[in-house]
C-alpha cells in the first residue's frame, strides 16, 4: 500500500521515481518502489568519493592547490576565480555540503577513479560505479549534443535521449538499494563520522528535508541534479533514536530547470516510507 502511494506522488509531481527506505535498525524492515533499477547518480557520486577517501589511509590534513584548471561550478572552489590551498578534508566537506564540483574533483584526482570502485566492491555494491568526473558531465553534455549548443539544447528532448550523462549505462550509477547499503556502512563506521557530518550540514532544504519540517528530526543528505534528474540520499534521524535511510532518484518529464513539484516530491515519498517504517 505505501508503495502504491509513493508510486502515485510520483505521477502527481510529472516524474518517474525510484525509492529505497530502510531501518538502519532493524535492515528487514524496507520499502521498495523500483528500488534495483539503475539510475543515475549525478551528484550523489560524491558520496561514494568521500566515503573512499576516507577509506584510504590518505593523510587528510594534506594540502593540495585547485588552480586555473579547476572544474568550474556555481558553489565552493569551483566558483571562486583565485588558486586556492585546502586540505583533503576540506575539500571533502565542501564537496558534500555544496555540492562543489572543482574541490570532488580535485580528491578524484587524488584517490583515484579505481580506487573509489575498489572501495564500493569491497562494501558489497556490485551495481554502483563511478566512471568519471564531475567535469565530464558538461564535456560529454556538450559533445552529445552538437551541433546544438548548451545551454539551450538542453531544452530538447531528442538532444536529452543522447546525452551520456542521462544514461545510467554510460555515467555514474548505482541502484537506490545499493545506495542505502552505503548509508548504512556510513552510519556504522567511525571512521565516515566526518561524512556524516557533512551531510548533515548540507545547505539545501528543497528535497529530502522538505518532508521532515520538524525541530526535533535531523535530515543528513546529499543531492544530485542533471537535466531532468532530481535526486537525493540520505538518512533522517528521530529523537526517539529511529533512523533510516532513503534514497530518492526521479526523472521529470518535463525539461524546465526550476520544478518545484518534482524537488518536493522526493521529501514527500521519503516521508511516506519513513512513516511507514515507523
Amino acid at each position: 500500500m505505501t508503495a502504491a502511494r509513493v508510486r502515485a506522488a510520483f505521477v502527481d509531481a510529472g516524474v518517474t521515481g525510484r525509492l529505497h527506505a530502510v531501518d538502519l535498525d532493524h535492515p528487514e524492515r524496507e520499502v521498495s518502489v523500483g528500488a534495483d533499477t539503475p539510475v543515475v547518480l549525478a551528484s550523489v557520486f560524491k558520496i561514494p568519493l568521500v566515503v573512499a577517501l576516507h577509506h584510504s589511509g590518505l593523510d587528510l590534513t594534506r594540502r593540495i592547490t585547485v588552480a586555473d584548471d579547476r572544474s568550474t561550478g556555481p558553489t565552493g572552489v569551483g566558483g571562486m576565480l583565485d588558486p586556492v590551498t585546502m586540505s583533503l578534508r576540506d575539500l571533502a566537506h565542501l564537496a558534500v555540503t555544496v555540492s562543489d564540483n572543482a574541490a570532488a574533483d580535485a580528491l578524484v584526482d587524488v584517490v583515484g577513479l579505481d580506487e573509489v570502485d575498489r572501495t564500493l566492491r569491497e562494501l558489497g555494491l556490485e551495481r554502483t560505479s563511478v566512471v568519471h568526473r564531475a567535469r565530464d558531465f558538461m564535456r560529454t553534455m556538450a559533445e552529445d549534443a552538437a551541433p546544438d549548443e548548451l545551454p539551450a539544447a538542453l531544452a530538447d528532448p531528442v538532444v536529452l535521449s543522447r546525452l551520456r550523462a542521462l544514461d545510467p549505462d554510460r555515467t555514474n550509477r548505482g541502484t537506490p538499494r545499493e545506495l542505502t547499503t552505503l548509508l548504512r556502512h556510513v552510519w556504522g563506521h567511525d571512521g565516515c563520522a566526518p561524512v556524516r557530518r557533512a551531510m548533515g550540514l548540507q545547505v539545501w532544504p528543497h528535497r529530502l528535508a522538505s518532508g521532515f519540517p520538524f525541530d526535533d528530526v535531523r535530515v543528513a543528505g546529499k543531492t544530485g541534479t542533471l537535466p531532468t534528474v532530481r535526486n537525493e540520499v540520505g538518512v533522517v534521524e528521530y529523537p526517539d533514536g529511529g533512523r533510516y535511510a532513503v534514497a530518492v532518484f526521479t526523472r521529470s518529464a518535463s525539461t524546465a530547470f526550476t520544478l518545484p513539484a518534482a524537488d518536493a516530491v522526493i521529501g514527500t515519498a521519503a516521508r511516506l516510507a519513513v512513516e511507514h517504517l515507523r
